[in-house]
């Protein structure tokens, strides 16, 4: 039997925004699962409380998506003032959701097996940057369901994104 390549997509840069965005949707419900003080200041085992994790994917997220699209290295700034008020995490959440759909639309097919050094230090192809972002997303809010669990607080349900 012979094997040839196909050169077609598995799926759209549509669908893969549509992922990425369910998995954002979720991470939000999660949050908006913690009780104000815990997601602040509870940790479990030396990881850092989730307010943290969350801080490190809004400055991973957006800004990626923003070098990827403008060609600036950007900054990983992972502290974000927020006066301990989730409510200010929400909103910068929300907005940061609205962003990445603009900038999303400004990726072209074609640039997502282009080599970029995201953060200018961190190797690879677009789209093994963006499901970089992805994947951490998912890691830490695996994290996120341990603490929810462990403070008796039943978490969103993963697969309904």
């Amino acid at each position: 039997m012979e094997t040839t390549k196909a050169n077609t997509a598995v799926i759209t840069s549509e669908e893969l925004l549509a992922h990425w965005q369910g998995h954002r949707g979720l991470t939000r419900r999660l949050i908006e699962a913690f009780p104000e003080q815990e997601f602040f200041d509870y940790s479990i085992g030396g990881m850092r409380p989730f307010a943290d994790m969350v801080q490190e994917l809004l400055a991973i997220a957006v800004p990626g998506l923003r070098e990827i699209t403008g060609g600036k290295t950007e900054e990983l700034k992972e502290h974000i003032e927020h006066g301990k008020q989730k409510a200010h995490i929400l909103k910068l959440w929300d907005e940061a959701t609205e962003e990445l759909n603009q900038l999303w639309g400004q990726i072209p097919v074609e640039r997502f097996h282009e080599h970029i050094l995201a953060f200018g230090q961190y190797e690879g192809s677009v789209w093994s940057t963006i499901f970089y972002f992805i994947d951490n997303e998912i890691h830490h809010r695996g994290q996120g369901y341990v603490y929810l669990r462990s403070l008796g607080i039943e978490p969103p349900f993963f697969w309904e994104r």
